[in-house]
């Protein structure tokens, strides 16, 4: 049987309209095509509205579409926030047909199935939901304090921990001491970056084009990630203290530079203020005493030595977030910690692995957030779909108008590595993006933290460089790998061209310190290696600069409507519109329109005719090659694309 005689395209307003999320209360059109001749029994719309409350809505032909006939629903979203799931069910001559989602679920064209099918997403927002315009137009910069630089010129150590050991050069290759029978870490590496660096570094910061700065953990703790919190309050004595903080903040903010905090709030360290358990704290910890105040915040099994910990790490004490005491502690109490870091400066909250917090902890953080500040940010580490990631058994609500501003966007990041190191091609590409931004609400997708390098993975240009698997080598042969040159030199061309990308990609560009400066290494220690200062790739750092500097110059690469147009072999292209005076969230802005062109292929030039219809009129400005212009005839732009080559054109005005 023709696949094609039932037809439905999610991404297409003849099939869906309107496209993509929607706020509660909304009309949503729903149509199929089918062709056939014979006589059909019944056309069933099958509607589920938060997993479990089930509607069969019949549908009826409105008019053909070619030799098929168009059936038609309109539905009514929700008075309250959730997804919707759809398929349709076409019963001809007794036999029962399913038209659902694609099995990958990237919405867009479905196909027939002869059983229940997956289903199609409709996301449903807060009527008023909105993350802050000002984050939408921002570029992040990711710091990892320890590595990135030491503020004291003679390279003074503030004060060491007992059980970390020092490396005796900035420059040396990072390493865990681990016992060897056990394999825990049992002494950390310190090269000694603190916060006194960092505000040395606004100017560069500055001068990059860097917005917003998001700290990995800065407060006490025993590690040098500090990931394992010692005292909320406190920041660590490596990095400075709470006074240097604040005066951090009120500098960066008076160069127009941002402070986000990590918020680890799902563990303590167990060598803390709360828990205690090696005793260094003058408090009476969880460990110690069940009398303890703080022992309501975690989960014994077998008081002291048995405890629910973070991934069976036992120095990762999980805690009770819907304890109240935790959470007065945390959020509502008057100097919360929430509260505390806001008023010393703190712009918003990376919350991280916010899938092990309840839906409740996280709306109290952003309610209690925005009282204190409207304009405050609330990111959450997710590496999935964020629209409808599930946690512990629930469907979260990250994107739905009540918890987060933004996410960590990880889909982004895999998407674009898997197009640009020849796993996928164009159209894959494109389809993922598509579910992305079918999924999220316009107001999320548009302030996505789009990373493409972070402290939990491999650093970016070492996956585009053709570098040997990460599990292929052992970890001693991970410390002593580096790049040849034709390794560098494939790298540095992708990442340039994928840099292009995140910085004209609808989303908040996040740049992991370093990788602007050509930093490589594989994961963990590896990639949180120091800042090479004065030994940085000075063709990548200028490109960087180039392209983050048109991003803040163009209003249309950062709120512009974006249109995909091109979407074949290697090859991807888009456009961001600015119209009739308004962006995409109907602001005033000036008309413009950009076209973002890359091929991601390593072995040929490509000629290309792409069609821009009547969006486009006179000429294109090539702004990488400063003069050229490309003339839009009839529609359609001619070009030819060099191997790994991205072009970036402009137009002042739209027809």
């Amino acid at each position: 049987m023709n696949h094609q005689w039932i037809f439905h395209d999610s991404h297409q307003s003849l099939f869906r309209s309107p496209f993509g999320a929607v706020p509660c209360h909304a009309k949503i059109r729903l149509a199929v095509a089918i062709n056939s001749r014979d006589p059909l029994d019944s056309v069933i719309l099958r509607l589920w509205k938060y997993g479990r409350e089930e509607e069969k809505i019949p549908m009826q032909p409105v008019e053909d579409v070619g030799e098929k006939k168009l059936y038609r629903a309109e539905i009514m979203a929700p008075p309250r926030q959730g997804l919707l799931w759809y398929y349709f069910i076409i019963v001809q001559r007794g036999r029962t047909f399913y038209y659902g989602n694609n099995p990958r679920n990237l919405g867009g064209v479905g196909r027939i199935y002869d059983h229940e099918p997956p289903s199609y997403q409709v996301t449903v927002y807060k009527e008023d939901n909105a993350t802050p315009h000002w984050f939408k137009e921002a570029v992040m910069y990711q710091i990892f304090v320890d590595r990135f630089c030491n503020g004291h010129e003679e390279g003074k150590i503030l004060n060491p921990k007992k059980h970390c050991m020092i490396y005796p050069s900035w420059d040396a290759v990072p390493q865990y001491g681990r016992d060897p029978l056990t394999g825990k870490t049992i002494c950390f590496d310190i090269f000694g970056g603190n916060l006194l660096g960092v505000l040395k570094k606004l100017p560069y910061l500055k001068e990059l084009g860097i917005s917003v700065i998001y700290l990995n953990p800065i407060f006490e703790a025993a590690s040098s990630h500090k990931y394992d919190t010692g005292d909320y309050k406190k920041i660590d004595p490596m990095f400075g203290d709470n006074r240097l903080f604040q005066e951090l903040c009120a500098k960066a903010r008076d160069m127009g530079i941002s402070i986000i905090l990590d918020g680890v709030f799902s563990h303590t360290g167990s060598d803390s203020v709360y828990f205690n358990r090696e005793g260094n704290y003058p408090s009476v910890g969880a460990y110690q005493s069940k009398d303890s105040p703080y022992y309501p915040w975690y989960r014994f099994i077998e008081h002291p030595h048995k405890y629910e910990c973070w991934w069976g790490i036992e120095t990762l004490p999980n805690v009770n977030e819907l304890d109240p005491s935790y959470q007065e502690f945390i959020i509502t109490g008057e100097d919360s910690v929430i509260k505390y870091w806001m008023k010393m400066g703190a712009k918003g909250w990376r919350l991280d692995v916010v899938d092990e917090l309840p839906d409740e902890f996280v709306k109290k953080i952003r309610a209690t957030m925005k009282q204190l500040d409207p304009e405050s940010v609330l990111i959450g580490e997710v590496w999935e779909d964020a629209s409808n990631k599930v946690s512990y058994g629930e469907m979260r609500q990250y994107l739905l108008g009540e918890e987060l501003d933004s996410v960590m966007n990880y889909p982004f990041r895999s998407a674009w590595l898997d197009f640009m190191t020849g796993r996928s091609n164009a159209q894959e590409l494109h389809l993922r993006l598509m579910s992305l931004y079918e999924n999220y609400p316009l107001e999320q997708f548009y302030s996505a933290m789009n990373l493409i390098g972070s402290h939990d993975v491999e650093r970016v240009l070492t996956l585009l460089s053709g570098a040997p698997a990460e599990e292929t080598l052992s970890k001693e042969e991970q410390a002593r790998f580096t790049l040849s040159n034709e390794q560098k030199r494939l790298g540095i061309a992708r990442l340039k061209l994928l840099s292009l990308v995140q910085m004209t990609f609808p989303g908040v560009p996040c740049i992991y310190y370093g990788d602007e400066a050509g930093m490589h290494g594989y994961r963990d220690p590896l990639n949180r290696a120091t800042y090479p200062w004065g030994k940085e790739n000075q063709e990548l750092l200028a490109w960087y600069k180039k392209v983050i500097g048109y991003r803040n110059r163009y209003d249309v690469l950062k709120t512009g409507r974006w249109l995909p147009v091109y979407s074949q072999g290697q090859v991807y292209g888009y456009l961001r519109i600015i119209s009739q005076g308004k962006d995409v969230f109907n602001r005033p802005k000036k008309d413009n329109v950009a076209l973002v062109m890359v091929n991601a292929g390593t072995e040929r030039e490509v000629n290309l005719s792409v069609n821009l219809g009547c969006r486009c009129s006179g000429s294109l400005f090539d702004l990488l090659q400063e003069g050229r212009q490309y003339p839009v005839k009839d529609g359609y732009l001619h070009l030819t694309l060099g191997p790994l080559e991205g072009k970036l054109f402009m137009d002042g005005g739209l027809k």
